[in-house]
């Protein structure tokens, strides 16, 4: 379900509200189906009609495909991944993050 997930909060962005969506999507993503898709447009307050019409938009789709394609090109396997400086995030907690934005201050020097 990710791509149409993907297609669909992109569908809520041009309404204004991916963040509301992406929260609904995140916070369910275990039990995603087209259903529930549907329903979190209505959750996050979007006008119905605008947003089935979008999430029906073939350019809105190639777009998607394109980014997973870009994905796997440079070798991600997963999302959400970080990267500082071109730099694989490996260690995600605060501390992980500071060590390694540190590091690339050094190199600035």
């Amino acid at each position: 379900m990710a791509q149409p997930a993907a297609v669909a909060a992109m569908a809520a962005h041009d309404q204004g509200k991916f963040w509301e969506y992406h929260d609904l999507v995140f916070k369910n993503y275990r039990k995603l189906n087209d259903k529930l898709l549907d329903q979190f447009a209505v959750d996050a307050g979007l006008d119905k009609a605008a947003f089935d019409a979008k999430r029906k938009d073939p350019e809105l789709l190639q777009m998607v495909q394109q980014d997973y394609k870009d994905g796997v090109a440079v070798g991600l396997r997963g999302t959400p991944t970080i990267y500082v400086n071109g730099r694989l995030v490996k260690n995600r907690s605060l501390q992980g993050f500071q060590a390694l934005i540190d590091e690339e201050l050094k190199k600035q020097k």
